[in-house]
């Protein structure tokens, strides 16, 4: 990512060692030392929710996997789906074995994914360019491929709100090159973040609109436990020199459909850019980065930091209890016990 030096040693000096540690994943490894040293502690009160007696886990690599993203956990099923996007497939991690197979082949190039309130998968495909659900019958409905009769970029992370409604971001990292999609050109002229309504009971009949439109690159998003506050995060560094690699939080009215304001700084990334993110049941952010993830108290302090040896694209917490995080890193799927659920 562009940035100055300056910006990346006064990044670097933040997180002290700022790299993980070299460390044996594979078969046969030795556990590591309590507590791991890759989880690090940079504020007193991270503490409470780093489990002294837990290492991080590696569930699976594959160096075939190139970009591992969009984890999403499945709480019937006890499984968590990701998106593996330049190889065009879905794969899906068991927790009753660890076994992972192939979830989707093809995939549309999937981004991120998620389940709604009927629990039913609704995942970004940077291949049709659209948003779109997948039914319990099998079937699959678009929910929104256009605003204004233009095509979307490429959308690539979503949520849904208590009221049903869909939201998500627009960047065009889908049509930039084959890395993630197809090479085109953008319709729409501009990112943002646009809404699905569900008044109509399904989203799948609503009108799209576009909240936010001053986001250069806008990417992972999520509510506040109070679904008052939108928090986004900007990846415009990886176009413009010195540009956005923060997370803005936006002020939400979901009785009228809308953001109403906001969008001040929340935090800036130490290093690289922020992309995909999860809050707590106490209102923390987890973001995943390029030095693995970033814990932030709702006041914007960064707490503590899980390094990890590749760069983290996004997170997820799972499992019975959600207190398993979830984080897809490039070639693998890593996990780690945190003594915190998170929030759905």
């Amino acid at each position: 990512m562009p940035s100055s030096r300056r910006t990346f040693l006064a990044g670097t000096a933040a997180l002290v060692a700022g790299t993980a540690l070299a460390r044996d994943y594979g078969p046969g490894a030795q556990p590591t030392r309590y507590p791991d040293p890759d989880i690090v502690s940079l504020d007193p009160r991270f503490k409470k929710y780093a489990l002294g007696n837990t290492p991080i886990h590696r569930l699976y690599h594959n160096p075939q996997m190139l970009w591992a993203e969009g984890p999403a956990w499945n709480g019937v099923g006890r499984y968590l789906l990701w998106s593996d996007i330049p190889n065009n497939i879905q794969r899906r991690w068991l927790e009753e074995d660890g076994h992972v197979s192939v979830f989707r082949n093809p995939a549309n190039n999937s981004n991120g994914n998620t389940f709604d309130n009927q629990g039913r998968q609704i995942a970004c495909e940077h291949g049709t360019r659209s948003v779109v659900r997948f039914e319990h019958d099998g079937s699959t409905t678009v929910l929104a491929d256009r605003f204004d009769a233009k095509r979307f970029n490429s959308p690539n992370d979503v949520v849904v709100a208590s009221d049903d409604s869909v939201w998500f971001t627009d960047p065009t990292y889908g049509i930039d090159s084959f890395d993630e999609g197809y090479p085109s050109e953008s319709e729409i002229g501009g990112c943002h973040v646009y809404r699905i309504d569900a008044s109509s009971g399904d989203a799948a009949n609503g009108s799209v609109t576009a909240e936010i439109t001053d986001m250069v690159r806008p990417n992972g998003l999520a509510f506040s436990i109070d679904e008052r506050s939108l928090y986004v995060a900007d990846t415009g560094a990886s176009h413009v020199v010195d540009g956005p690699r923060h997370i803005r939080r936006y002020d939400v009215d979901l009785a009228a459909g809308a953001v109403t304001g906001g969008g001040e700084l929340f935090a800036t990334c130490p290093v690289g850019a922020f992309d995909g993110f999860r809050i707590d049941v106490d209102g923390r952010l987890w973001a995943s980065g390029h030095l693995g993830v970033h814990c932030y108290h709702p006041d914007g302090t960064l707490l503590g930091t899980i390094r990890l040896g590749e760069t983290c694209a996004n997170v997820e917490f799972g499992g019975v209890d959600r207190r398993t995080l979830f984080m897809t890193a490039t070639t693998s799927l890593y996990a780690v016990e945190v003594a915190v659920a998170g929030f759905r």
